[in-house]
């Protein structure tokens, strides 16, 4: 997969560029792997092994309860990286569900190996953490929304966050990650001209 490869170097570089020394190391930790649609790649209670790259594909991280309550958190493809993270980094049980929405291909990395070169190279472990910065970034945007705005502010800052949002992900899902009921979401879709 060397174009998989050469996409992952772009958004490597993106965050912190490392040295032709450290890519290649690095590059060497990640795997193929693939997925069906509609699969649990990490499910409630395990733990997470492996940090994913997208390659093809929709994923969604989400909470189920033993109320039959779910919440949609994150969305996941081509080019992010995906996985549980705070079960990756904390090594603890996933309190999340990782689930493909559409048939996906990856490559992946185990956390222990990308452990090992963060202890052993200074830019691997900052490229980590500057990959976490973002996603903490991120995550405190999305409260801001969620606890601030209104349904239809929230739909607007995600098209303008992701416009092509709406060609990748269900309807139903989006609905769900923008805690709007879906009748409500279908006429936001219709009201707003996009």
């Amino acid at each position: 997969m060397p174009d998989a490869l050469i996409q992952l170097k772009q958004l490597v570089s993106a965050f912190s560029p490392l040295s032709d020394t450290d890519w290649e190391d690095f590059s060497k930790l990640w795997k193929p792997f693939s997925a069906k649609r509609k699969e649990i790649i990490t499910a409630m209670g395990e733990k997470e092994k492996y940090l994913y790259f997208v390659v093809e594909g929709v994923q969604r991280v989400y909470y189920f309860d033993e109320q039959n309550r779910e919440a949609t958190l994150v969305f996941t493809y081509n080019p992010s990286f995906g996985g549980v993270l705070d079960a990756l980094l904390l090594q603890t049980e996933s309190r999340y569900f990782y689930e493909t929405l559409t048939p996906s291909v990856f490559l992946r990395a185990s956390f222990a190996d990308i452990q090992v070169l963060m202890q052993t190279r200074q830019s691997i472990e900052i490229l980590i953490r500057q990959g976490i910065t973002h996603t903490l970034s991120g995550v405190f945007t999305r409260l801001v929304e969620l606890q601030c705005y209104s349904s239809e502010e929230r739909f607007m800052q995600l098209l303008k966050r992701s416009p092509h949002i709406l060609q990748l992900v269900p309807h139903k899902y989006l609905a769900n990650y923008l805690g709007i009921d879906a009748t409500n979401f279908s006429k936001l879709i219709n009201k707003i001209r996009i």
